[in-house]
């Protein structure tokens, strides 16, 4: 089995969202004087790679510990979108060339390459975001999830979150932001899991993504 790591390491200074705290690890106990290692984490929930539920956007709908833990995995695509410059638009024509592909699959994964810019400024550059008609699509489709290698579904200017509000309205769908190594999961469908921390009430949660083929 051929398993590939689709997920950034957690540390400190490590890149996160504008106006998020970067997150701390913290010796709480240590080797010489405790006899074990323990680390004191604190970060937000939507830090490093992670899953966003509904409730991320309005208060009474679905939390993340709510989802059974069949929707954290299936099978995957990945969409290559790296031919894309800075603010232009994934569409549908992109989708189109995977064929009924985009049909058997839980969760499309969308790769512009961004995950390379990781720990430098241009990661918050003007990624390619998916337009209405491929959001459309999704919310049309019975999808589990869908992802991306940037740091949102949502341009950093959209304050108001447009992309994300219209994707959990109604659905019961997860959105996954800061994968990476997409470009190493081919053209077909695959297996993907992204298992959360299972925390009360949760609107966010860090996750260890990973692809394995068989």
């Amino acid at each position: 089995m051929k398993v590939i790591d689709l997920t950034h390491t957690i540390r400190e200074n490590m890149p996160v969202y504008p106006g998020t705290e970067p997150p701390k690890l913290e010796q709480a106990n240590s080797y010489e004087r405790d006899g074990f290692k323990e680390t004191k984490v604190t970060m937000f929930t939507h830090t490093g790679t992670h899953v966003d539920p509904p409730a991320h956007l309005y208060a009474g709908r679905t939390t993340l510990e709510s989802f059974s833990a069949e929707q954290f995995i299936g099978k995957a695509l990945v969409i290559d979108c790296r031919s894309l410059k800075n603010g232009e638009a994934i569409t549908m024509e992109l989708l189109k060339k995977y064929g009924d592909r985009t049909e058997k699959a839980d969760f499309l994964l969308f790769n512009l390459g961004w995950d390379k810019r990781w720990g430098s400024d241009s990661y918050f550059d003007d990624y390619p975001c998916i337009d209405e008609e491929v959001l459309d699509h999704i919310l049309k489709g019975s999808y589990k999830g869908i992802g991306f290698d940037v740091i949102g579904l949502d341009p950093i200017a959209d304050a108001g979150l447009t992309r994300h509000r219209a994707l959990f309205k109604d659905k019961d769908i997860l959105n996954i932001e800061n994968l990476c190594n997409l470009e190493q999961c081919g053209n077909e469908l695959f297996w993907f899991g992204c298992f959360p921390l299972k925390l009360e009430n949760c609107d966010g949660a860090p996750v260890r993504a990973v692809a394995w083929f068989e």
